[in-house]
């Protein structure tokens, strides 16, 4: 058994809690290891939470020379960081971050803008611009900082007068919101202009709780299921914990190691590992949960996941062979084919493979592929409509870039390139009101159903792995 490497200054532990003091019968003792060190860190927490690098404990073992053994005690809390007068350079670093949590912006490899001038065109048959367009879109050097708001006022008070308490517990806290009946016929399009952040946690989680048909002991159930699953192993402790400080990079939440931030990602991951024993885990999953941890507690991140895996049909996307990412794809093929049939050609012609290019963005929810900002407000859109959303956001980029998929200079290289960047809309606005028009045509969305069936039938039949590009 390893020994424990995690030099602490009060070694107790949570008295409702099992977890770290013995590994389960069984139980690989490196996962125990992982396990029992953010148990126990859970206790003391850790010095310069959000605004030191932090030591590393896991994925390298603390070394046997006193300098490594001196710096991994003095990085241990004693519990008294958060009493006591924020230091110089905590303050410098909160001064530093933007509206959402960040202290710097995330690096990527190339940048391109998402212009609006496409997108005032409603989705229809079109074909291909002429031959001579560049096969490169407007690249930027850096991401552009978050923008404020400027209705950001206004719309919390809309807000404000369209919901309502729905459930409050014992102390009369607000548990749950819905909307007053006589708004229902608003909130579609405020959702579309854009969710207020005040109110995105409540409007997040009335949404789910409507698709999931969640009722308020079922949320008590996932409370508790996750609770009972934090004292439980997984034998995916490991890879979570490889990749849980590298999940989102730049966030004063997520940046120091072991601090709370990685603390409850790695708590809720975890515990979602053990939620499906078909999908377990796999590394997309952290950016959502990630995300969701800037809104919601764990246990309700937790709750959430479980919602998103259950009701959003991302038990498909996670599961073995990705069925329900095939799926999208197919469907995103049969607009593309049917709308853009050069750039259907196109894609034929290169041999370009839609899964090539598309996988991480149904696999993430967009959370890797565009601004913070950006990925919020499609989310905003897809919690409230399901997973025809991203087919939509899919399509939409295709759509943009559909003159430099077909131009005569354009290539494998090219191509790929262009859908693999990272994508920064010149006008969120133009964006989303594109995508809430496209989802709003009718006929689309029958056929979106059509081709579903469609593709639930193919794969009876053991036809469709010939049925995408």
């Amino acid at each position: 058994m390893p020994s424990p490497s995690l030099p602490l200054k009060h070694p107790t532990y949570s008295p409702g809690s099992k977890t770290s003091l013995v590994p389960s019968e069984g139980e690989d003792l490196d996962g125990f290891h992982v396990r029992n060190t953010y148990a126990q860190l859970d206790m003391t927490g850790v010095k310069g939470d959000g605004y030191e690098e932090g030591v590393e404990r896991t994925r390298a073992r603390i070394g046997n020379s006193r300098a490594s053994q001196y710096l991994a005690e003095n990085a241990v809390g004693d519990g008294t960081e958060k009493s006591q007068a924020l230091p110089p350079q905590e303050i410098q670093t909160l001064n530093a971050v933007d509206r959402y949590g960040f202290f710097s912006t995330p690096s990527h490899d190339r940048l391109v803008l998402v212009p609006s001038a496409p997108l005032l065109k409603r989705l229809a048959v079109t074909r291909a611009g002429p031959s001579s367009n560049k096969p490169s879109a407007q690249s930027l050097d850096t991401v552009p900082p978050a923008p404020l708001p400027i209705k950001e006022a206004a719309r919390i008070e809309k807000w404000t007068r369209m919901m309502q308490p729905l459930a409050r517990d014992q102390g009369t806290n607000i548990q749950s919101w819905r909307v007053k009946p006589s708004k229902q016929g608003k909130l579609r399009l405020r959702t579309y202009k854009g969710i207020p952040d005040r109110w995105r946690p409540a409007a997040w989680d009335m949404f789910m709780t409507r698709i999931a048909q969640t009722s308020p002991g079922e949320m008590t159930r996932l409370g508790e299921q996750y609770r009972q699953s934090l004292d439980k192993p997984s034998t995916y402790d490991i890879q979570i914990d490889l990749d849980v400080p590298r999940t989102i990079s730049g966030h004063i939440m997520f940046r120091t190691r072991y601090g709370a931030g990685q603390r409850s990602l790695f708590h809720v991951l975890h515990c979602f590992s053990l939620h499906c024993s078909a999908c377990g885990y796999v590394q997309g999953m952290g950016p959502i949960a990630a995300t969701l941890l800037c809104y919601f507690e764990p246990e309700k991140v937790y709750a959430s996941m479980v919602r998103l895996h259950d009701a959003y049909g991302m038990h498909t996307i996670f599961s073995p062979g990705f069925p329900g990412l095939l799926e999208a794809i197919y469907i995103q093929e049969r607009i593309t084919e049917q709308m853009m049939p050069d750039v259907y050609a196109a894609f034929q012609k290169h041999n370009i493979s839609t899964t090539s290019y598309a996988t991480k963005w149904y696999i993430t929810l967009f959370s890797n592929s565009v601004p913070f900002q950006t990925q919020l407000r499609l989310w905003d859109a897809f919690l409230l409509e399901g997973t025809d959303l991203f087919v939509a956001v899919a399509v939409a980029i295709v759509w943009v870039y559909r003159d430099h998929i077909t131009s005569g200079a354009a290539n494998f290289e090219t191509i790929l390139s262009l859908l693999s960047s990272f994508f920064i809309p010149e006008d969120e606005d133009s964006l989303l009101l594109w995508i809430e028009k496209t989802l709003g045509d009718k006929k689309l969305r029958a056929n979106m159903s059509q081709w579903r069936a469609d593709w639930k039938e193919l794969v009876a039949a053991g036809k469709e792995a010939t049925a995408l590009l």
